[in-house]
């Protein structure tokens, strides 16, 4: 007779919320499993964060090497792309992180079970909570699984399985001509041509390195511009730029239809009153994302949802423990809602088992949450836009150094871009900053950690930054907010 496994913890779901939870929770001395029904890693290790930078760095590689090596005197003759290479190292990447994954929760004690998870009762302090592991069906996204491989049980139990890719309700994904982000990351052949739906960070990822190799990149965004979450001045400029590298961009435009043909798709959208038509060889649905938690309750646990996500107690208290509305189970990461960042999960996931564990921890300061979009220029954010600053009736101070003549972007040839500062009067203390530029993912740490020790722009000024740098910039902007900018 088999005998059923126990654990302190069970976490259902190993991406960057979800391992680091079971990881941080093993070296507080909790015994843990941590099941997942795919690779280990979740979405962002095979199928987002990290092998579309290692498309993001072919394609920028590609893009000077083509464009801009004459700028430096490199005549590199004719260059051809191994597409199946290209696409390879991105896939092996992930294969190493996998192992890495694996790799950590041995060392740290963790126990790896493969299947769908299926919570069939919480902790009612006489039973503990319990999860059927079955064996998953269909892909990755929405396989539930049906054959239970075993059932595991344990005094608490941390969900942290992320997000999947929304659709249009009219034009669902097909995996050939109507793609979501994990297919387009592995398509054989590069299209001739590619329409995007929506233009967040996802979507202008995507249209950057498609368009540097060559493919005709058609961009439509339901919203006035671009990158609509990033603050308005940033979102202009990083509409000029891509334009300037090819890309048409429609705004204020919503697709009423796709339908597909024998040479990929026609896309028929609303601009106004004016219906047009695009040709597309591949269509690329990046709307946004959604909760995940198809299949993973039992409909006799009764747990709270909102809006799809699952509700816990992150926005209604000063300290969340980030525990549902049934005893034993706690929630972190996409699948609890905005903001659907990956660093935010890995920090949600160990504030949530270090309070289920008794430690202190300063917890997640959710105003000051960095955002970065990897293309060429990048962009980064923190804190509040300078719209989000009026709304709120604050009177600010604003910095915003152009990357136009500053030495480290003249020598490398990134000219392009703005760092802006704002700061509230009389104070000057950090409500936020935008970036758009060469290393802007890179630079934005410094304002995080400005606004963490609740520094002011005056304190930035003080600080001396190495020269040439691209975080000289940083200084400029902060400058800039009491009318002292040098470089300007």
């Amino acid at each position: 007779m088999t005998t059923q496994r126990h654990f302190d913890l069970i976490v259902i779901g190993s991406g960057p919320g979800g391992y680091v939870g079971a990881i941080r929770a093993s070296q507080l001395g909790l015994q843990v499993a941590c099941i997942d029904r795919d690779k280990l890693g979740g979405v962002c290790l095979n199928w987002g964060c990290i092998p579309s930078k290692a498309l993001l760095h072919g394609a920028e590689v590609y893009d000077e090497a083509v464009n801009h090596g004459k700028e430096w005197g490199i005549n590199v003759g004719e260059v051809s792309v191994d597409w199946g290479a290209f696409i390879g190292r991105s896939r092996k990447i992930t294969e190493q992180l996998n192992g890495g994954v694996g790799f950590l929760f041995k060392k740290n004690g963790v126990e790896h079970i493969s299947g769908h998870a299926h919570i069939t009762s919480g902790n009612n302090g006489v039973t503990p909570c319990s999860v059927e592991v079955r064996k998953p069906t269909g892909d990755y996204y929405n396989g539930n699984g049906d054959d239970v491989l075993e059932t595991v049980t344990a005094d608490r139990v941390l969900i942290a399985t992320g997000a999947k890719p929304r659709e249009l309700p009219f034009a669902p994904c097909d995996s050939k001509t109507i793609l979501q982000s994990s297919h387009a990351m592995t398509l054989e052949e590069r299209p001739e041509s590619l329409a995007i739906i929506g233009s967040g960070a996802i979507g202008m990822e995507f249209a950057y390195v498609y368009n540097a190799f060559g493919t005709k990149v058609t961009i439509i965004e339901m919203l006035d511009r671009i990158l609509p979450l990033e603050d308005e001045d940033i979102s202009k400029l990083a509409g000029r730029a891509f334009k300037k590298q090819g890309m048409d961009i429609h705004t204020g435009a919503s697709v009423n239809a796709i339908e597909t043909n024998d040479n990929g798709a026609t896309v028929t959208f609303t601009k106004g009153d004016k219906e047009s038509t695009i040709e597309a060889q591949k269509v690329l649905v990046a709307i946004g994302v959604g909760p995940r938690c198809d299949g993973l309750f039992d409909d006799s646990l009764g747990i709270e949802l909102h809006r799809g996500y699952i509700k816990t107690d992150a926005k209604d208290v000063d300290e969340p423990t980030y525990k549902t509305s049934v005893s034993g189970i706690y929630a972190i990461g996409d699948v609890i809602g905005p903001p659907l960042l990956a660093h935010v999960a890995s920090e949600e996931a160990a504030s949530c088992v270090e309070r289920m564990s008794g430690h202190h921890t300063f917890g997640v300061d959710y105003k000051s949450i960095p955002g970065c979009t990897y293309t060429n220029p990048q962009i980064a954010s923190i804190g509040m836009t300078e719209q989000q600053v009026k709304d709120a009736g604050i009177e600010y101070i604003k910095g915003e150094y152009s990357l136009k003549s500053h030495g480290k972007a003249l020598a490398v040839g990134a000219t392009e871009g703005v760092v802006k500062i704002l700061a509230s009067k009389p104070y000057g203390e950090i409500l936020g900053a935008h970036i758009i530029g060469h290393d802007a993912s890179e630079l934005i740490a410094e304002i995080g950690l400005a606004i963490r020790l609740e520094a002011t722009v005056e304190d930035i000024i003080s600080t001396m930054h190495p020269h040439p740098t691209m975080a000289e910039s940083i200084h400029e902007a902060a400058l800039g907010t009491e009318d002292r900018m040098i470089h300007n």
